[in-house]
């Protein structure tokens, strides 16, 4: 997988970064995907997915910005400008699948759903604009800088400053004409957060639709449901306005499991999986054997039994911009625009095991982060700061190396030196 010219524009040879649809077709499920596609010009139809409805935003840049409205989608291999919002497009096509139409009645099938709300330009239905009007949002108790125990680039991110009375408002900043211009300069924390959970009535109504399709056609029982996203979204926390710093408010997803009779309801699991446990337990589930290696842990008992306490493997989470695979090698320098993405975040390195989360910034004599989630869950005490917590700042250093070793990271052994502790 290789970023190639104009943004989100991409490439992978298909022999190489296989996907899983593919093994699914050949074990006897029918495959499909509705919604937002961002991985490679080949959507894959055909070889990965029987049926298909998505918006190829690598394929056509120049509409890589329209998220909401006149979409270029790409019906079963054919381009179509598409009117509509796209949430809505997306569930009715979604519920189409399920009741039947464009799948085979014997075979049984998978469907990947992806919504592309609430991304930015982050815009409500017509009819949810203003049904959160008057509420007001938590402002973030490091919403301004300085934060002393914290790495450098914070500075660099600082997407909010005091308005009128001290309330966060968006920094003024140049504006380019780009889908990353997600806030207009000066909207206050209260309307941008209004904003946010209006856009996200469109896909809370598009889901119960999905589960009624399901109950409706006799197959709720029969199926495994999984709801995530690709990242969270910091609302102002320790500053940011984005998905992408390593922080909880940042990164940390939803994900719901349900298929009422085998997963237990109304149970809520504190350990944290990753994406390639998620696949690992889609494939155990479906009976689906991948043939080649894959790095992720099985959390099926986790599922089975989500309040177990008894669970102390560590989970690895990495950032390294816009470059996959081997291209993670050698890591860029202190200084190259490779290190960086979305309001200068550099790449890193994050572990958490029990409570605790590790933070290694891959930034040359830059200082960790390790914070202990039960007593703060805002993470704004670095633990690094405190004498007594360097036993379990050596552990989790190491740790992180090892999983980094496991899952086969090319940077393993060459990451740079952290500052020293004070």
């Amino acid at each position: 997988m290789r970023m190639e010219g104009t943004y989100p524009r991409s490439v992978y040879d298909p022999q190489q970064c296989r996907f899983l649809p593919a093994e699914f077709r050949k074990q006897g499920y029918h495959t499909a995907q509705i919604g937002k596609w961002h991985t490679g010009i080949d959507t894959g139809y055909g070889r990965d997915w029987d049926y298909q409805i998505v918006w190829n935003r690598p394929g056509h840049p120049e509409n890589a910005g329209n998220y909401y409205y006149d979409q270029i989608l790409t019906f079963n291999g054919e381009d179509r400008l598409t009117p509509g919002y796209s949430t809505d497009n997306y569930t009715q096509w979604a519920e189409e699948y399920i009741r039947g139409a464009h799948r085979d009645a014997n075979k049984p099938w998978y469907l990947w759903l992806c919504y592309g709300a609430i991304h930015g330009p982050t815009t409500p239905a017509d009819r949810h604009i203003g049904t959160y009007a008057g509420n007001k949002a938590e402002v973030p108790k490091d919403v301004f800088a300085p934060r002393p125990q914290k790495p450098a680039y914070l500075d660099q991110t600082q997407a909010w400053e005091p308005g009128p009375d001290g309330i966060p408002v968006m920094k003024s900043k140049a504006r380019t004409k780009s889908n990353f211009d997600t806030i207009a300069p000066g909207q206050t924390l209260d309307s941008w957060v209004q904003q946010v959970n209006e856009c996200m009535r469109g896909v809370d109504e598009g889901v119960g639709r999905v589960l009624s399709a399901l109950k409706e056609t006799g197959q709720l029982e029969n199926t495994l449901v999984i709801y995530t996203a690709d990242q969270g979204y910091a609302l102002a926390e320790h500053g940011l306005n984005q998905k992408i710093a390593p922080y909880d408010a940042s990164i940390a997803s939803a994900l719901i499991f349900a298929q009422p009779g085998v997963i237990p309801e109304g149970k809520v699991c504190r350990h944290p999986v990753n994406a390639p446990d998620l696949m690992n337990f889609i494939c155990k589930s479906a009976h689906v054997d991948i043939p080649w290696k894959t790095h992720g842990r099985d959390i099926s008992p986790l599922v089975k039994t989500p309040e177990s306490a008894e669970w102390n493997s560590p989970m690895l989470f990495t950032h390294t911009g816009r470059k996959y695979g081997s291209d993670t090698a050698p890591i860029p320098t202190t200084d190259s625009e490779d290190l960086y993405i979305v309001g200068k975040t550099p790449w890193y390195v994050m572990l958490r095991q029990g409570k605790y989360k590790y933070i290694r910034t891959l930034v040359a004599d830059e200082t960790e982060e390790l914070y202990d989630l039960d007593a703060d869950p805002e993470e704004l005490v670095n633990l690094v700061f405190q004498s007594a917590h360097e036993h379990q700042l050596n552990s989790l250093r190491q740790l992180a190396i090892n999983e980094l070793k496991r899952s086969d990271a090319p940077f393993a052994d060459s990451m740079p030196s952290t500052r020293q502790r004070p």
